[in-house]
């Protein structure tokens, strides 16, 4: 059985209302597709339970699942819960000022295995915080970022084996946040042009090794916290 509950408010012109889409999808399909596209500024992607002036998180639930959203716009909010296995996950954002929050089955319901995100961004002052899966028995990830613009602030969670982290930022005053947890070694390469940046990385795993590549060019003061621990915990950036 499937329940698919999908609700979109198209905003009139002269009104201060913008496009809305409100979704809540269930019952574990096993091969579900979903493309958005929004267009304008102040444009909104939750949950179906969302009232009005807040935000719950939308819920996309399958074994297999693709999904590929564009918002194209400022100022524009996506607050997304997927629980999958098998997942492939395109975003691309273009424009100042937006927000991207999403979970990838942070309760083990499916397992998480085999996901491959794809995160492209330009614009300014934009904010992008992930958490995929949430224990270590989720596998296979290949998430990939493109960051161009300034401003930026990335906080991704990753407790996932054998997960590999893409990372290019062309821009000024950022802020990566990265914590990846597994028991298989996991793999962050972060390739940076610009300047006051700020990283905090942690890998943790418990099996294998970590790898780590930093690329930074830049002309300004920065800091850097890299903690590796094959014990499986760490201690936190100061």
């Amino acid at each position: 059985m499937k329940k698919l509950l999908l609700l979109l408010i198209l905003s009139l012109p002269l009104q201060s209302a913008d496009n809305e889409i409100w979704i809540d999808q269930s019952s574990g399909s096993s091969n579900s597709n979903f493309d958005f596209e929004q267009l304008g500024s102040g444009n909104i992607i939750g949950g179906a339970t969302a009232a009005a002036g807040s935000m719950t998180a939308l819920d996309l639930d399958g074994t297999v699942m693709n999904l590929n959203l564009d918002m194209l716009g400022d100022s524009n909010r996506y607050l997304g819960d997927i629980w999958a296995d098998n997942y492939t996950g395109n975003f691309v954002f273009d424009g100042n000022s937006n927000t991207f929050n999403m979970s990838t089955d942070e309760s083990n319901t499916y397992g998480a295995d085999g996901s491959n995100v794809n995160v492209t961004a330009t614009g300014n002052s934009n904010t992008f915080t992930l958490n995929q899966a949430m224990t270590a028995l989720a596998s296979t990830l290949d998430l990939d970022w493109i960051i161009n613009g300034s401003s930026n602030s990335i906080t991704a969670s990753i407790d996932v084996d054998a997960a590999t982290n893409y990372m290019d930022i062309d821009g000024s005053d950022n802020t990566v946040t990265y914590d990846g947890d597994g028991y298989a070694g996991g793999y962050f390469h972060l390739d940076h042009t610009g300047s006051n940046r700020n990283f905090n990385i942690q890998q943790q795993s418990t099996l294998d090794n970590d790898w780590l590549k930093i690329i930074s060019v830049g002309s300004t003061a920065s800091t850097f916290c890299v903690i590796q621990s094959d014990g499986g915990t760490s201690t936190s950036c100061p």
